[in-house]
């Protein structure tokens, strides 16, 4: 059984990992990919080994800020699917408030899926990739629970709505990683565009005269 001492300590501990996270998305911010150990140590006003003995390495750091931001935009996504609406309002306003927030925090999205190719020597071997793989994994498992306790998919209904969840975060995450870097349309023309997708315009739209067909 914990002691109230043990207790304190615990919540002194978590509050400190806290405060160094926070100091971390600071950098992240200004810095994006190129965010460094040295730099969040100096604007948490500690040193390296100290930053180290917290979260172990640069892995260590990304997962813990990788896990925040993850389970704030799954709460965010979760809100948007739960709203009382017409479905295909509320699929728009699911892909709108995942592009909103890669849209206001650039520099975080760019840090959690994209290496740094100028990244400093001691930190060449963190891989990204690595870790960004399974964030868009939670993203399609938590979409496919979501989708599998609302819609009738039949018999195989389960497998079904991880197909059409992992299908949907993937398109999710490549159109926004496209739209993000070139912006070729707005915001809401791009989620007008994918929810058109969704809803089967595919299947209805007719060939191109003179096309191949598709």
């Amino acid at each position: 059984m914990q002691t109230s001492q043990q207790a304190g300590e615990s919540g002194a501990a978590e509050r400190r990992r806290r405060e160094l996270l926070e100091a971390a998305d600071r950098v992240v911010l200004r810095d994006g990919p190129k965010a460094s150990m040295n730099a969040i140590a100096a604007e948490a006003g500690i040193t390296k080994p100290i930053l180290y003995r917290h979260f172990g390495d640069k892995a260590g750091l990304y997962q813990a800020l990788a896990v925040r931001h993850t389970d704030a935009l799954l709460d965010s996504l979760r809100a948007a699917l739960d709203a009382p609406a017409e479905r295909r309002s509320r699929v728009e306003s699911t892909l709108e408030t995942y592009l909103a927030a890669i849209e206001a925090r650039p520099q975080v999205y760019r840090f959690l899926m994209h290496p740094a190719e100028d990244s400093h020597t001691a930190e060449r071997g963190f891989d990204v990739g690595l870790h960004s793989v399974p964030l868009l994994r939670r993203l399609g498992e938590e979409l496919a629970k979501v989708i599998g306790e609302r819609v009738d998919l039949g018999p195989d209904g389960e497998r079904q709505a991880r197909i059409w969840g992992h299908g949907i975060v993937g398109m999710m995450h490549a159109a926004g990683d496209w739209w993000l870097g070139e912006r070729p349309c707005g915001r809401a023309e791009l989620v007008a565009g994918l929810t058109d997708l969704l809803w089967g315009r595919l299947a209805t739209a007719g060939n191109r005269e003179g096309g191949p067909g598709f």
